[in-house]
């Protein structure tokens, strides 16, 4: 499977903790990639310069869906479900569980 032309989803709602040419402590989750054009292409694309977990992200069906609009609502809710909750919610101050 080819990406969508100009779809963008992942450089959107995708959190990247590498560095990126022009944000240089990455991306937060829901945050337009620099290196993002106005048609959602990359300019990185091809280049030795594109992060390797860009790089890596192989599009699939089950996260591309069947619309960029669909594939940005997609991967938002998975990076809100799996983004790291903050310790004290895990935890009582006591150290016992919660």
């Amino acid at each position: 499977m080819d990406c969508r032309v100009g779809c963008g989803a992942c450089c959107i709602a995708l959190s990247i903790s590498s560095p990126i040419p022009g944000m240089p402590s990455g991306k937060p989750a829901g945050v337009r990639c620099v290196q993002l054009t106005a048609d959602n292409r990359c300019l990185l694309f091809g280049l030795p310069t594109r992060p390797l977990v860009c790089t890596r992200l192989r599009p699939m069906p089950e996260m591309c869906r069947d619309s960029a609009d669909e594939a940005l609502t997609w991967l938002t809710w998975l990076e809100q479900v799996t983004a790291p909750t903050d310790a004290l919610t895990l935890f009582r101050l006591d150290g016992d569980p919660a």
